[in-house]
């Protein structure tokens, strides 16, 4: 009897292996760190849950510039993931990687997967569309820039906080008002690269280059030392001398300042609403962005940030079919709606925002459908988005220069005079390298 048992048993582990063995593992690499990393850790589980034959395994590979460079490690190395997140600033150079990648609507319609380019938000979907019209990656954590601003802090300071400043020169007023009332850091901007020269073009509705930003054309060139843009850097470097504007560090670094209650008011992406929400010990606002209301077409529309996901080529028939159906079950309504509540990065099809505002949730939580109103305006030639090759070095440019602004190391022309110059160099380079 002993001997049977013992022989059941070991036909079930046997087959619980065989089961085990059968999944098909498909690997993501991400950059999502904190709050945003449960979170994607989640939709793995959930995903894996949903059914048996295949397992979405997610590791966390650094920054987007690092997980982007040991993929290219990877790639030629043979061992590249199933699945790469890139963010927003390098699809020019993921669309010229002719041949390590398959194109998402590609990957869709071989594995026999629903898949509706038309049902994603046009200002997200446009962006990782090809000419020919086919979408080339997977709109995911979707952003755009936005305005947080402390309320507690508005209160303290004498200023109202059911309204956030809607110019530039309200901003200044609040900053010198929170200064005066002893607060140390009043503004601060995080991606002041994304958020001070390329959403503000868009939002102005003037170039930050030319051939559309990028998008008719490799040989677009940098536009961002018009008077607009030496105006506004100007005005933020005189913030800057009078402690009104404190510069906190590059990419999203400066979020901790806010979160803290250090800083009052931020520049970020929407997709810092998660942090916030879960972290913040004071009452605070979502806002629109300020903008300077003498310039005409403002404010138009902000441009996409955040960061969508990529097919790596050279994998199994089996394993695509695997990230087609991971792709369909993230693209339902509940989960786009879920994550879009969870994170504050926008629902990128249409009908998970109808389903966010039929629950209720922009009502009872104010502010949280700025970045989706922002981003479904009408859009023109000169705000449909930015798409540079090179542009993670331009990125890196435009926080070298800005960083000699800040300290009083250069005068802001001179510094954008040089990010035009040295960016056009890096557009230069990426032309020749790409022109077949």
């Amino acid at each position: 009897m002993r001997f049977k048992t013992l022989a059941v048993a070991s036909l079930l582990a046997a087959t619980v292996a065989g089961t085990a063995q059968a999944q098909t593992e498909i690997q993501w690499w991400h950059s999502m760190t904190a709050v945003n990393n449960e979170w994607v850790n989640d939709l793995a589980k959930q995903f894996n849950e949903s059914q048996k034959e295949y397992k979405i395994i997610p590791t966390f590979k650094g920054t987007y510039d690092e997980s982007m460079t040991a993929s290219i490690a990877a790639f030629r190395a043979g061992s590249a993931p199933h699945i790469l997140q890139v963010f927003e600033v390098g699809t020019a150079t993921m669309m010229a990687s002719k041949g390590a990648i398959v194109p998402v609507g590609q990957v869709m319609k071989d594995a026999g997967e629903k898949f509706d380019p038309n049902a994603y938000i046009s200002a997200v979907a446009g962006y990782y569309t090809a000419p020919n019209g086919q979408m080339l990656s997977f709109p995911f954590n979707s952003s755009t820039t936005i305005f947080y601003f402390n309320k507690d802090a508005f209160k303290a300071a004498g200023l109202p906080t059911d309204k956030a400043p809607t110019t530039w020169p309200e901003v200044v007023n609040a900053a010198a008002k929170l200064k005066a009332a002893g607060h140390k850091c009043p503004f601060t901007t995080a991606w002041q690269g994304w958020t001070q020269l390329e959403s503000f073009s868009a939002w102005h509705n003037v170039e930050y280059a030319t051939k559309s930003n990028g998008l008719a054309g490799l040989d677009a060139r940098l536009k961002v030392n018009s008077p607009l843009h030496l105006r506004h850097i100007e005005n933020l470097a005189n913030m800057a001398k009078q402690g009104l504007f404190v510069y906190k560090g590059r990419g999203n670094v400066p979020e901790a300042s806010f979160v803290s209650g250090e800083c009052a008011m931020i520049n970020t992406s929407s997709g810092f609403y998660g942090n916030v929400a879960k972290n913040a010990k004071f009452a605070y606002g979502l806002a629109p962005l300020p903008y300077y209301q003498d310039v005409p077409g403002a404010p138009q529309n902000t441009v996409i940030g955040g960061a969508s996901l990529w097919v790596m080529s050279g994998k199994k028939p089996a394993e695509y079919k695997g990230v087609a159906k991971f792709f369909s079950f993230i693209s339902t309504p509940e989960v786009q709606s879920a994550s879009h509540k969870r994170t504050g990065y926008l629902p990128v099809t249409t009908a998970a925002y109808q389903l966010t505002e039929k629950s209720g949730f922009y009502k009872e939580n104010p502010g949280t459908d700025v970045a989706v109103t922002q981003m479904i305006r009408k859009v023109t030639d000169k705000s449909r988005g930015i798409r540079l090759g090179n542009y993670v070095q331009i990125r890196a440019i435009e926080d070298e220069e800005l960083e000699q602004v800040w300290n009083g190391k250069k005068s802001p022309k001179e510094a954008l005079d040089e990010i035009v110059k040295r960016g056009n160099e890096q557009l230069e380079r990426f032309q020749k390298a790409n022109k077949g």
